[in-house]
């Protein structure tokens, strides 16, 4: 049987409050769990005896079999499945020389978890393996942030950091952002390296990051000149500008 007090721990990592004070994160759910075991530290783990015998060597600082009953109490889901772990927060550091010779994606204040999550999806599906946020982006580590990446998480690297202040330190690496009066995203030739900045989802990139991007793009509707939308999901065109510069990635190749 779950004890009251792991339940309460479980649920309190719902607080970012609390995954700060503990160094933890929660993630749920029998395949999330499965791919991001062999990557993170697990301090707890509590599943259905079934799943656990399905899985083998299971390595996490306390394991609990529990019922569905138990699993339901302690999970934040709305259709709890068989597995719930605690994990440690990985340390990452910036690596700057790395980030010069790579792409990666930089999130300028990105609020919602699931455009965080398919950010993070988007990067791991492109191979980019760092996505650096403002302190004010959302939480990676927020549950719903975590269940958006789909296990994603356990292959990109999720650094905060002040942007100007970064970007600023990077002034000799191409720095793209997406703007109405940018270039053409069809038209413009996309370098193999270089910072992708992705702003909110509603004011778009803030200024004082904005005068560090070197290259403006622009995501044109079709058929060009017709009326249309307003904008597009920051997930939805982070997935547009990232499969284009691999588009053209390969192509030079």
């Amino acid at each position: 049987m779950l004890s009251k007090s792991k339940i309460k721990y479980i649920r309190s990592l719902a607080m970012k409050k609390f995954r700060n004070e503990t160094g933890c994160f929660l993630a749920e759910g029998n395949k999330l769990v499965k791919d991001i075991l062999p990557y993170f530290e697990c301090e707890l783990l509590i599943a259905k005896p079934a799943w656990i015998a399905g899985q083998g060597d299971l390595r996490a600082g306390e394991l609990i079999a529990a019922d569905n009953h138990d699993i339901e109490k302690a999970s934040l889901l709305k259709t709890p499945q068989d597995v719930i772990a605690v994990f440690k927060q990985p340390d990452y550091q910036l690596d700057k020389e790395e980030l010069k010779h790579g792409l990666s994606l930089v999130s300028d204040g990105v609020q919602d978890p699931g455009n965080m999550g398919t950010i993070v999806r988007l990067a791991d599906w492109f191979g980019i393996r760092n996505v650096i946020c403002s302190p004010d982006s959302v939480d990676i580590f927020n549950p719903k942030t975590v269940q958006a990446t789909m296990g994603a998480i356990a292959r990109v690297r999720v650094v905060y950091a002040e942007l100007p202040a970064l970007l600023s330190d990077l002034n000799d690496v191409p720095i793209y952002g997406a703007f109405l009066e940018g270039n053409s995203i069809y038209e413009e030739k996309l370098s193999a390296n270089g910072l992708i900045v992705m702003g909110n989802e509603g004011k778009g990139i803030r200024r004082r990051v904005a005068q560090h991007i070197t290259r403006k793009l622009y995501i044109p509707n079709y058929p060009p000149g017709t009326e249309t939308t307003e904008s597009l999901n920051v997930a939805v065109a982070t997935a547009i500008i990232c499969n284009e510069f691999r588009r053209q990635s390969q192509l030079r190749n």
